[in-house]
């Protein structure tokens, strides 16, 4: 098969068990918790909770669902083979293209973003000079080796997971202290007193497609199957750890968040974060929370550059330019190309307004749920194979294929609610129109 072709030129192992388990617990921490918490929780309340732990045993249905696949073989390049094995080229086609697209135009609009926090130090700067600079620097780690590449992320996870820990460890020692504050006594009751379900709960299917959004990039993890040293042990070590990840650092910071304070008292448009910092005293929080935020932006950037360096390699089938490795076993021209496409988010800042971006990008986030729900019917499709029946079995999905039916189910419903929310319909419609576009063009694909 073409994606087999592509891997024979092998990727180098140069990930560690360390660098992987902090990928993806970086991968599930970006900035929606940080920056979008507030917007969640006023939508929701403390209800936002129970939101967060149900779309958190989806994903990580869905994440096991992947993980099985990638243990069949994990000398595939991304996982985009096993839909291209399991639903046939055409189908590989569709979703590898639609990944890489989406990670472009994500990584454009975190490049954007690097440059907005710097502006919070540097006013006087241009914003362009700073993405430049990271986008510089992070390319530069992409293409030394692939190991330089997952200790960044080991690094930049560890800032995001410290600030976490630090509000955990704060409201803690608050609830414990019964610490007053300027809207009264720290309190886990706080959680309940003023109400648990915001707006009457006419709002809370809303909610869902936020903490969905949120935990994009889960998928991540797949993505170094090909370069971990010990994928047999990595992987399903950092995916089952997944679930206890959605308990710690989303529902734990949301329940100390709501402790220290009511929910009511929380602005949508500022970050908890530095509300809470702010309230106890930290006069510095904003500048730290801004740094914890461009750290999540650079390290989302520093993802994409390898992501799509990856993915447009196995796309290539081996042919060409971009589906050459250099000598330290790295696909070097295909992260260039990306590079090169990721880099003319400069140029657009300065001739378009910023929200051109978000508009690309919401509906490169539509396009995720159709991805992850793909991943899922491959997962099925392999488990009715030759493959399943006579293959070894490792690291099984549990409940399959029930559990695959019921995260189609809620991947579906995620989608509806896309469609039929007046601020997501556009970019939803969008979205189908870039897949009626992409299967209009994989007819010319031979299964």
């Amino acid at each position: 098969m073409a994606q087999q072709e592509a891997s024979q030129q092998k990727l180098e192992r140069g990930l560690s068990s360390r660098h992987v388990e902090m990928i993806a617990l970086g991968g599930t921490i970006g900035t929606g918790l940080f920056l979008g918490a507030g917007h969640s929780i006023s939508t929701a309340g403390p209800a936002i909770l129970l939101v967060y732990i149900i779309t958190g045993l989806f994903m990580f249905w869905m994440m096991r669902a992947l993980g099985e696949l990638l243990l069949t073989d994990p000398d595939k390049p991304t996982f985009v083979g096993f839909v291209e094995k399991y639903l046939g080229k055409k189908a590989g086609f569709v979703i590898g293209w639609t990944y890489w697209i989406g990670w472009i135009t994500i990584a454009m609009a975190e490049l954007t973003a690097v440059g907005t926090y710097m502006k919070f130090w540097f006013p006087g700067i241009p914003v362009w000079i700073w993405e430049i600079i990271f986008l510089v620097a992070l390319y530069g780690i992409n293409v030394i080796a692939v190991s330089a590449f997952g200790e960044t992320e080991f690094w930049f996870s560890m800032i995001k997971i410290v600030a976490i820990v630090a509000m955990i460890v704060a409201g803690i020692i608050m609830i414990v202290t019964h610490a007053k504050t300027s809207a009264g006594v720290t309190s886990l009751s706080n959680l309940w007193q003023h109400g648990v379900v915001a707006h009457h709960g006419h709002k809370l299917l809303a909610a869902f497609q936020m903490v969905f959004f949120a935990f994009l990039g889960i998928e991540f993890v797949g993505m170094t199957a090909a370069e971990a040293k010990d994928p047999l042990t990595t992987i399903p070590k950092s995916i089952n750890s997944i679930i206890i990840r959605i308990l710690i650092f989303y529902v734990g910071a949301l329940v100390a968040i709501m402790s220290i304070q009511p929910w009511t008292n929380y602005s949508a448009s500022e970050s908890p974060f530095v509300q809470v910092f702010s309230g106890i005293g930290i006069t510095a929080a904003a500048g730290i929370i801004n740094f914890v935020v461009l750290t999540a932006a650079a390290s989302s950037l520093n993802s994409s550059l390898f992501t799509t360096g990856r993915m447009l390699f196995s796309l290539s089938n081996g042919k060409g330019y971009v589906g050459k490795l250099n000598r330290r076993y790295i696909p070097r021209n295909a992260i260039n190309v990306s590079a090169v496409l990721i880099a003319l988010a400069v140029l657009v800042n300065v001739f378009f307004p910023s929200n051109a971006f978000d508009l690309v990008t919401s509906v490169a986030s539509a396009a995720f749920v159709v991805i992850y729900g793909v991943l899922v019917f491959a997962h099925l499709r392999y488990r009715q194979s030759a493959d399943f029946k006579n293959g070894e079995k490792r690291f099984l999905m549990p409940g399959a294929p029930f559990t695959d039916y019921l995260t189609l189910a809620f991947l579906f419903g995620i989608f509806m609610i896309l469609l039929f929310t007046k601020s997501t319909m556009p970019t939803t419609l969008l979205a189908l129109a870039w897949f009626i576009i992409m299967i209009a063009l994989s007819r010319r694909v031979k299964d």
